[in-house]
């Protein structure tokens, strides 16, 4: 009796971003670990075989580098490092192309730094590549440009694969981002030092609790740690992103977290899913300031769609012009949207509390009565509108 086929699963996310850590691809040594690899490209290849839409954000680079050239110590100087990387960069991507040789797939690289995508023309052109790859059945790996960027040797705020990978998610209006890892998820503690540590499986607000947990967790080859891919997971659930922080040895982890398997700690997005613009502005990339509004502003804003004025305005902080991006917070200093200014930091510290009809006579000139227009704006989390009364 002829044996069925096996019939592929069902698949819960149709365009997807996988990260891929050091400590997983090394499994724990100083070079790439081909069998580790080579599983996970089969499973990106069966995804890509159902006509999912894959983007590969993979360390590995350094640690190549490092074998390539004999150093068996870690040199934490930063030249050094660069020239592992450029070293590692193209054995990485050699490696990865035999790999999906093999099922008929065409790869490509895309080098970033957070300069390309600071301004709206680089975060386009970088956005219209991938996509435009994706249509061509194309996988592209991405990796941070480390030989002319030290962002991420030395793990800055948006220096590391963790949240260049959050940033790619965005940047192609992805349905999940896989961050997947030698460790099960997010836990209460470091599972590796507290044998009682417990899996936190769902999340569904990012918030200091939240952080603290991540703090706890170190990494040991890699640039982030587990706060880094909190903060990933954070940038991309905010933009309609679903996140999952995974460990990449399970068996078929990718194939069972595309069709909605529980495995891990996933983080629930609230927010609808954003348009490309919105995702710039919230990226954090081109944030200059920040405006922090009364309780009555954030009211006008999240539930009844308004514009941000003058009024609504406690104080301004940084340097910044008109036409740049502003952080907008409430009074207790969480963060509810970024927005376009049409006023700089030094005009808002003069209208900031006024009416919009006395900007004129305290500027002697005005741009319009909205400080951020509500065209301008992208909030994180936009509450449902009052009804009508």
């Amino acid at each position: 009796m002829k044996k069925k086929p096996e019939k592929s699963p069902v698949l819960k996310y149709q365009r997807i971003v996988v990260k891929l850590g050091t400590n997983l691809l090394t499994g724990g040594s100083n070079q790439l670990n081909h069998d580790v690899m080579s599983n996970l490209v089969g499973q990106i290849a069966r995804l890509h075989e159902q006509g999912v839409e894959n983007v590969l954000v993979s360390s590995g680079a350094i640690a190549a580098g490092r074998h390539k050239l004999g150093l068996a110590k870690k040199i934490r100087e930063i030249p050094f490092k660069q020239v592992l990387a450029s070293v590692g960069q193209s054995r990485l991507m050699h490696t990865y192309e035999q790999m999906f040789e093999k099922y008929n797939i065409n790869v490509a690289q895309a080098l970033l730094t957070k300069a390309d995508i600071a301004d709206r023309a680089g975060y386009l052109n970088a956005r219209n590549t991938l996509l435009a790859l994706m249509e061509l059945r194309v996988v592209c790996i991405v990796n941070e440009n480390d030989v002319i960027s030290t962002d991420e040797i030395k793990e800055s705020k948006f220096g590391d694969n963790d949240n260049l990978s959050a940033m790619v998610a965005n940047l192609i209006d992805a349905d999940m981002l896989m961050i997947l890892t030698d460790i099960g998820g997010l836990y209460t503690n470091d599972p590796r030092r507290d044998p009682k540590a417990q899996l936190i499986p769902v999340v569904t607000k990012i918030d200091a609790s939240i952080k603290r947990l991540g703090v706890n967790t170190t990494n040991t080859s890699g640039t982030g740690g587990m706060i880094t891919k909190i903060e990933a997971a954070k940038l991309a659930s905010d933009c309609g992103v679903h996140v999952a922080i995974a460990d990449g040895r399970e068996p078929d982890v990718i194939i069972r977290l595309a069709t909605g398997d529980t495995i891990g700690t996933h983080f629930l997005s609230n927010a609808e899913h954003m348009e490309s613009r919105q995702r710039w502005m919230l990226s954090g990339l081109s944030t200059k300031g920040k405006l922090t509004i009364d309780s009555g502003a954030v009211l006008a804003l999240k539930k009844q769609n308004r514009s941000l004025l003058a009024a609504g305005i406690k104080s301004a902080e940084g340097k910044f012009g008109r036409g740049d991006i502003v952080a907008i917070c409430d009074i207790e200093g969480t963060q509810i949207g970024c927005g376009i200014t049409n006023y700089s930091a030094g005009d808002i510290a003069i209208i900031k509390g006024a009416q919009s009809s006395k900007i004129n006579s305290l500027l002697n000139y005005d741009y319009g009565p909205e400080v951020v227009h509500r065209n301008n704006l992208a909030l994180l989390e936009r509450e449902a509108p009052i009804a009508n009364r």
